[in-house]
């Protein structure tokens, strides 16, 4: 079995941003040369995730809004006793997930017609990175 591991790095400009890599993630698959396997696509960090879904901008809104619903920014997390502000973002992350693992079939991502892969920060601004490790034949 052959691997692949490349590391994408993000400072995002908002808070809170989604950011389409499934380019990204399609480019180290060809990279890798590998024909047929998987790629894991995760988040190096706990207040961002990664996910696979449609690249619409209502479905964006609608996913920022149900999570907003879920974790509301702002209440007094007992998280933020420690003095972050980021309760939410945590909460956030374990309901989006911090990683992927998506099937590679003859050298290409196997995604089906709408899918695409995001990564999903939460408590942006600074530097925070992904592991891509690309497995298989």
């Amino acid at each position: 079995m052959k691997t692949l591991t490349e590391y994408l790095w993000f400072e995002t400009k908002a808070r809170r941003e989604l950011v389409r890599v499934t380019d990204t993630v399609a480019a180290l698959v060809k990279k890798s040369g590998i024909q047929e396997g998987m790629v894991l696509v995760s988040a190096m960090h706990i207040t961002a995730g990664v996910f696979v879904n449609d690249d619409e901008p209502g479905l964006h809104e609608d996913i920022w809004d149900w999570l907003q619903h879920l974790a509301p920014s702002g209440p007094d997390y007992r998280h933020h006793r420690t003095g972050e502000d980021n309760g939410d973002a945590h909460l956030k992350s374990m309901l989006v997930h911090h990683q992927v693992l998506i099937p590679v079939t003859a050298g290409k991502l196997d995604l089906g017609p709408w899918q695409q892969c995001f990564y999903a920060e939460f408590d942006g601004q600074r530097r925070k990175r992904v592991i891509v490790k690309v497995m298989g034949d």
